[in-house]
């Protein structure tokens, strides 16, 4: 059904669930509707004018009708509770551990997202808001420890297939919100702010990051790429960049 209406290819473990609430929420709207609008066509007839000339100033008598308001708020709140809690739930005990995944942080600015990767030692560098700039969004200290291979890239970010990824995200101006619609990832990123998402890349391919929050006049040319490869192929881009790791900031535009 996906695939005919048009949604992305499903790459990520969850992108099946996220797929069936949506339709399971959109099943139950339509219900709702076609409920409400054959009530409505009821009402409609049955006090239609020729046959009630005359308005009634007593109006209802009985209390069927606060009823029927007061069971379909409950209905309502069941079902939302009975949806939300369980997710809510799940999506908690489903958090990956940082040393079982890959760990990411995530910047988005106008207009690009930035990436920044702790390198093939797996420690990531310290970072300091005093050396954040222009030339070094994160403000890593390249002379902490654990910073010299630290990975930094625009736009293009790649992650092994197959393997839990935490992308810490945030902004560096405005509010952006990163997507990922393969993966069935959207998280807003904001300046100040530190918000994590994980998902679990499940086929390799090259899938398109969106910004889709209106963030400035290029809006339109916040895109970025996410590789997902294998693991030898990821190790190995990785030990690459970590090799021509900058010592010093470097501008990253």
């Amino acid at each position: 059904m996906g695939e005919f209406l048009g949604s992305p290819l499903i790459g990520s473990e969850h992108g099946a669930s996220v797929d069936n609430l949506s339709w399971l929420i959109h099943l139950l709207m339509a219900v709702l509707f076609v409920g409400w609008l054959v009530y409505f066509g009821i009402v409609l007839f049955k006090f239609r004018a020729n046959r009630h000339p005359r308005a009634n100033p007593e109006g209802v008598k009985h209390h069927a009708s606060n009823y029927i308001e007061i069971a379909v708020a409950v209905i309502e709140a069941v079902l939302l509770g009975a949806l939300a809690i369980p997710l809510w739930r799940t999506a908690v005990a489903a958090w990956p551990e940082e040393k079982d995944s890959t760990v990411i942080g995530v910047m988005g600015r106008q207009f690009n997202w930035t990436a920044h990767y702790a390198g093939p030692d797996g420690v990531f560098g310290k970072k300091d808001p005093k050396l954040v700039s222009a030339s070094d969004p994160f403000g890593i200290d390249r002379q902490s420890p654990g910073a010299a291979d630290d990975v930094v890239v625009v736009n293009d970010f790649v992650v092994p297939v197959n393997k839990p990824v935490i992308a810490k995200i945030t902004s560096q101006d405005v509010i952006h919100s990163f997507a990922v619609r393969p993966m069935r990832v959207t998280q807003d990123a904001i300046p100040g702010l530190m918000i994590p998402v994980h998902f679990k890349p499940i086929r390799t391919g090259t899938n398109l990051i969106n910004c889709v929050q209106l963030c400035g006049n290029s809006h339109y040319a916040m895109k970025g790429t996410l590789a997902v490869v294998t693991q030898k192929e990821f190790d190995d881009w990785l030990a690459s960049k970590s090799k021509t790791a900058p010592k010093a900031p470097v501008n990253y535009e």
